[in-house]
Order: structure tokens, then sequence, then C-alpha cells
């Protein structure tokens, strides 16, 4: 998996790694010409006195390890620079493949696990790609250019290489095996504890509300450990790495010296040969190092490569249509068409056989009891989720077969849950209409009963559309946040609204000043709204009545009152709340 990622996405960066190759091949080349050069300067120069010789072997010898600085310099640049890049593009297939996703894909995987695999995986691959660029390339070329030196000075010491080599590959071979499964371990580690981080500070209300600290702190305490643990164990391996690589290189030196002293002394090698020798061999032990060092680095890169994959390999179900088709009339008519639903892995459908017309310009409410498919009902139309039998049609035409951008032009969603991204009231308000002029803004504003409080947001500079809004609209209450996202919906100006739920946060004066405002601002625009009270209704142009995600009653107020039972309980509940009240 991670070759097949690094093919795919490696393409646009082939100039740089072959700059890379060749810039390393000089920097080897030269590093490798350096203890041949030192021994020429013993043999020649200093063993005979020859100061001549020293001399000019020494500006050599500068003039070689200038080139070698200068090459790996460059090397290193251009192997960040492919790097950096194969990063920044790897993150940007993952946030683009996510933004795809479906609902069902979404809760496939997990939000704490893409963020993961969008930034921790990805920096476990950016990683493992600068270091083979920095130091797998040079790491061949040196083994066998030192293996080739080392002979070329003195062959009768070459059996050491043969030896202290493969005793260090064994070794390291050992250690790694034992690595893959702990690297695994390790990054679904960082996906629990992500995830119950996650889950403390979205619902840090509701711990403190129900006094849960103590319970969170030990969920947290036991994936923290959990994590602590496998990186301990993967640490004491790594640890045990080094005094290991360390012993085989100072037993190496140790046996060049011994022996190879004894073959000056019989004769059978000159001093600075002997000295070339044991630098080459460093060399070679040092390029296994660097070897050893990656070996380390990619087990944890082919895991955090596999978990890339596997959200790029992902196909969205929600898919752009192959041939879209453009409505033949843009009048905001939707239309369910015997429409059944079920959410993954559920027993039973939550929508079943579900069929009505809403007409352009008409207000229809839907209402039943909590979880008769409501909020899933009104889903179906932006495409959050796609009908499992039947059709969901706007303008005519099925939204399956609506390209994208027709159909995010036609409908408009406040949900259930508003949302407000970082940014100022501005921003926000223009986040689906960003040539929106100040003027719209005021006037959705004006319509959903959020003027007052935008006016009075912010000094200076920062205030009213420029006052700021925090990460998720935290810094506003829940029914300013409901009505900004309101006003968000209006400046998009669809042709269908689609209210899930979205006056709930209001109180009474407020929401009865909202809804005759969106009457008059939004009188051509067809609506859908989900709601809990039937006082908010009753003056609908239709209202569905579904029940256990059936419709069970389509008619007005007066109609339904009259006619069905469900609805005329629903209002009775009510009415016998209040009355209690």
């Amino acid at each position: 998996m991670l070759w097949t990622l690094l093919r795919r996405h490696l393409r646009p960066y082939l100039g740089f790694v072959a700059a890379v190759v060749v810039l390393q091949l000089l920097s080897t080349l030269a590093m490798l010409y350096l203890p041949s050069l030192n021994a020429q300067i013993i043999d020649e120069g200093v063993a005979v006195g020859d100061t001549a010789r020293i001399w000019e072997l020494g500006l050599v010898m500068l003039g070689v390890a200038l080139v070698q600085v200068v090459a790996a310099i460059a090397a290193v640049w251009f192997a960040a620079r492919t790097a950096m890049g194969l990063g920044r593009d790897l993150r940007r297939a993952v946030y683009t493949r996510v933004d795809r996703f479906s609902a069902e894909e979404l809760g496939r995987f997990g939000a704490p696990t893409l963020i993961t695999r969008g930034t921790n995986d990805v920096n476990q691959v950016q990683m493992v790609v600068l270091m083979a660029l920095t130091f797998m390339v040079a790491a061949p070329i040196m083994a066998v250019g030192g293996i080739v030196m080392a002979v070329r000075e003195d062959a009768g010491l070459s059996w050491l290489m043969w030896v202290s080599v493969p005793l260090l590959l064994v070794i390291v071979t050992v250690i790694v095996a034992r690595l893959m499964p702990l690297f695994q371990r390790m990054q679904d580690d960082i996906d629990r504890i992500n995830a119950v981080m996650r889950e403390q500070v979205m619902g840090i209300r509701v711990v403190r509300a129900f006094v849960r600290e103590r319970h969170e702190a030990q969920r947290f305490t036991a994936a923290n450990d959990a994590l602590t643990d496998t990186s301990v164990r993967i640490g004491r391996l790594f640890v045990l790495l080094g005094p290991v690589i360390t012993m085989i290189l100072h037993l190496a030196t140790a046996a060049v010296l011994w022996f190879g002293g004894l073959r000056v002394d019989a004769g059978a090698v000159q001093v600075g040969a002997l000295t070339a020798f044991m630098q080459y061999l460093l060399q070679i032990l040092m390029a296994v190092m660097m070897g050893t060092f990656m070996m380390m680095m990619l087990p944890r890169a082919v895991i955090s490569a596999r978990r890339i994959g596997q959200v790029l390999d992902t196909v969205p179900t929600l898919a752009e249509p192959a041939h879209p088709v453009a409505p033949a009339e843009r009048v905001g008519r939707v239309e369910f068409r015997n429409v059944t639903f079920a959410y993954p892995g559920a027993e039973a459908p939550v929508l079943d056989g579900v069929s009505f017309t809403v007409e352009p310009g008409t207000t229809t409410a839907i209402i039943g009891a909590t979880g008769s498919g409501k909020s899933t009902l009104l889903g179906l139309v932006p495409r959050l989720y796609d009908a499992d039998a039947g059709q969901v049609l706007v303008d005519g035409v099925p939204v399956t077969d609506l390209a994208r951008a027709e159909l995010t032009e036609a409908v408009a969603l406040v949900p259930q849950k508003p949302y407000l991204f970082s940014g100022t009231v501005a921003s926000n308000l223009r986040f689906g209409a960003p040539d929106a002029t100040d003027d719209e803004l005021w006037a959705a504003l004006e319509t959903a009963q959020a003027t007052d409080f935008v006016r009075s947001r912010g000094t200076g500079d920062a205030s009213g559309l420029a006052s700021p809004i925090g990460q998720g609209g935290t810094d506003v209450s829940g029914g300013q946040r409901q009505r900004l996202s309101i006003a968000r919906a209006l400046v998009a100006a669809p042709r269908v609204l689609l209210f899930d739920d979205s006056f709930s946060a209001l109180d009474v004066t407020t929401d009865a000043r909202l809804r005759a405002a969106l009457e008059e601002a939004a009188a051509g625009t067809t609506r859908i709204v989900v709601a809990q009270r039937v006082a908010t209704i009753t003056a609908a142009d239709q209202i569905v009545v579904l029940d256990d995600g059936r419709v069970v009653g389509v008619g007005t107020h007066e109609a339904l009152l009259t006619e069905n039972r469900t609805y005329r309980e629903i209002v009775e509940s009510q009415s016998a709340a209040e009355d209690a009240a």
C-alpha cells in the first residue's frame, strides 16, 4: 500500500527525485574518495616527510569535501521539497475525499480516526519519504562503494565485513519484525484517545451537568495508559538498537586494529591503507545503520499508508451523477414518491413508502412523534442520504440525477443543530453566497430577527457584520445561533428552504415575528418545516403527519384535526401540557 500511494502521488515530483539521486550519488562518491586521499597523505606524505605532497593532496581533499557538502545540502533541499509537497497533496486528497463522504461513510470511519488519518498518518508517510530520499538513496551507494574501496585497500581483512554486516542485519530484522504489530496498535490507540478527548470536549456541558468528571477521567486514563504502554514497548525496542549497533561498531573497529596491526607488522599492508580500510568499514556499517533507521520508521509508515489508502479507496455512496439532468423549470416543487430509507445495519427502515408533493411557494409542515423519521425525511432532499427505494424529486428531476451545484443552488437547509464557523458574522452569512452584499446580509438578518444583537456585537471596526464568531458559534447563545443559521440560508436565496426544527430555541414571541417575516420575505420560496409545536404550524398550507416512518395524514390543520386521530392526539397532548403548566 505504501508503494501504491507513493507511485500515485509522487509523479509531480519525479524531477526533484531525480535531482536527489544525482546529488546523493555525487555526495556519496566524494565521501568514498576522502578516506583514499587520507591514506595517500599518510603513506606518500607523512611517512616519507614530503610536505609538498601533503599540501597537494590536502587541497584536493578540501575540494572534494566542499563538493560533498554542497551536493549533500542541495540533495536535502530537494528531498524536503518533495516530502513536504507529498504531505500537502496527501492531506488535500484525504480532505477532498472525506468532504464527499455521506453520513454512512462518516459513521463507518468515525471523526477521530479520520482526523488521525489526515494528520498523524500523513506525517508518518511524509517523514519516511524525507528519510528515504535523505538516507536510503545514499545508503546502498555507500555500502557497495565502501565494500569495493575496502577490498581495494586490503582484501585480506575483507572477512570482517562479511561477519559484522550480516550480524547487524539479522539483529535489525528481528527487532523490526516485532515492531510491526506494535505500530498498528499504536495508531489504533491514537484513534481511541482522540475519540475520548473529542467526546469530552464536545460534551463537556453534559459531563458537568451529570457530575461525571471522575468517570470521564477514568476513561481518558485507560486510553492514555494503553497508548503509553504501547509507546513504552516500542521505545524499549528502539533503545535496544542503540547499544547493539554501537557494540558492533566498536567490535569491528577493535578487530580491524588488531588484525590490521598484525598485517602492518608483517609488511602486508601500509598504515594509510589500514586507516582507509577502517574508515570504509565504518562507512559500510553507517550505511547499514541508516538502513536500520529507515527500517525502524518503515513499519509505522506502511501502517499509516494502509490507513490513508482505506480512506482514498472508499467510493462515496453519494456520487455525482455521470450525466446530470437540468430541470425544465426551476420553481421549487418537491415530490416524494414511495420513498423508503433505512440506516446501515438497522433492523427496520426509518421511512417506509412515503409519498407527498410540496407545491411551489407553499409551506409544508412535517410533524410526528420523536423518532418518526422527520429529520431523515428532510435530509433526503439535499442528498445528505440517498433513498433505498422510491424517488425524491426537485422540480421534476430525481435529486440523484441533479448536479451537486444545481441541487445546492435549489435547496438550503437550516439543520436541527445549527453550526457556525470561526470567522465573522459576514463570513458565516456569505457561506452559501460569497458575493452577497452587506444590504442583502442585513435584509436576511432583519427577517431572521437577528438585527439587534448583531448591531450590538463587537466594538470599532470589529462590530456588527465584522464582529468575530468563535468555532461552532460557541460565543453566541443557542437562539442567536439558530437565527444566524436561518439568515445564512436566506442569503443563499434558494428555491426550497428546509427548516429542521429550526425554531425550537426561540421564544414564542420571536418565533411568531420570524414566521411572519418569512411569509413576506420568502413568499415565492417553497418552505418545508419540521416542527414539534403544533401552535407554530397551524397556518401551514399543508401538514404531513408521520408515525413510525409512514405518512398517516396529509392536509390542513382544520382537516387533520377532524379526520386524523394521530394528529388529534398530538394536539391534545400538547394542549394538556400547556394547561398543566
